[in-house]
């Protein structure tokens, strides 16, 4: 086995891909249970600990993981002379027109699964504290889209397709673009079927939009809204 061959299987293996089993294995006991799939629920950012300081420490090592695979990837990337470019203002303005793009057909997707019940309920936030609540949400929205878009698109492109700028396996983009977005299924599927196959669209269309333009910030800041809006709104309207 090649040592890129490596670095590929022990990084999916620390991070997404050892992610995406653990996500299969729970969809399969979610289908063994009595209760149909749109009976059960899943909660996505919930307390660690009773007291808030403990709670908010345990989340900061949460997201610190998720910013450490980012940054693996990244270290391993430069190493070759690929690196992050920086953030710029039009990044934004791209950024905004995908996550409306993806959010709105999005949550519809949602909500028809769940009335035919292939996905779980999705309850965004269980915090009580809200002065923990809401810097964690948002916390947890940045570190799951540096973390997700920087490996899964960023390097995980970078190591299949072929003409890349470093060492590569020689894929056709858009047979790593396919891949890339299986991945990304893989590790929803705790939420339900519908959930891998609608981050298989999502992880398609984003592959497609950095092979066609190179960039990642717009990638990064679109999930980066999606998840904010949807945990803060959540969030804010169970309080009101």
């Amino acid at each position: 086995m090649t040592r890129l061959r490596q670095e590929i299987l022990l990084v999916l293996a620390l991070s997404f891909g050892m992610a995406g089993l653990r996500s299969a294995l729970r969809l399969a006991d979610a289908y063994l249970r009595p209760e149909a799939l749109n009976h059960q629920s899943v909660a996505l950012s919930t307390p660690y600990a009773q007291v808030w300081w403990i709670d908010f420490g345990l989340q900061l090592c949460s997201a610190g993981v998720l910013f450490s695979w980012g940054f693996l990837a990244l270290f391993l990337l430069a190493g070759e002379g690929l690196r992050l470019p920086k953030l710029q203002l039009r990044d934004w303005r791209g950024g905004a027109l995908l996550a409306a793009l993806i959010g709105i057909p999005g949550l519809i997707f949602y909500l028809t699964a769940l009335h035919l019940g292939w996905t779980k309920e999705v309850i965004p936030t269980t915090f009580d504290n809200p002065w923990v609540e809401m810097p964690t949400l948002l916390l947890r929205s940045a570190a799951n889209a540096f973390a997700e878009e920087v490996v899964v698109i960023f390097w995980f492109l970078s190591r299949l397709t072929r003409n890349s700028p470093v060492r590569n396996l020689g894929w056709h983009p858009y047979a790593a673009i396919l891949a890339a977005a299986a991945l990304r299924g893989s590790y929803h599927l705790y939420q339900g079927v519908s959930a891998g196959f609608g981050n298989i669209a999502m992880g398609l269309l984003f592959g497609y939009v950095y092979y066609r333009t190179g960039k990642i910030w717009p990638l990064i800041l679109a999930h980066f809204l999606i998840d904010a809006v949807a945990f803060l709104g959540y969030a804010l309207g169970i309080r009101l």
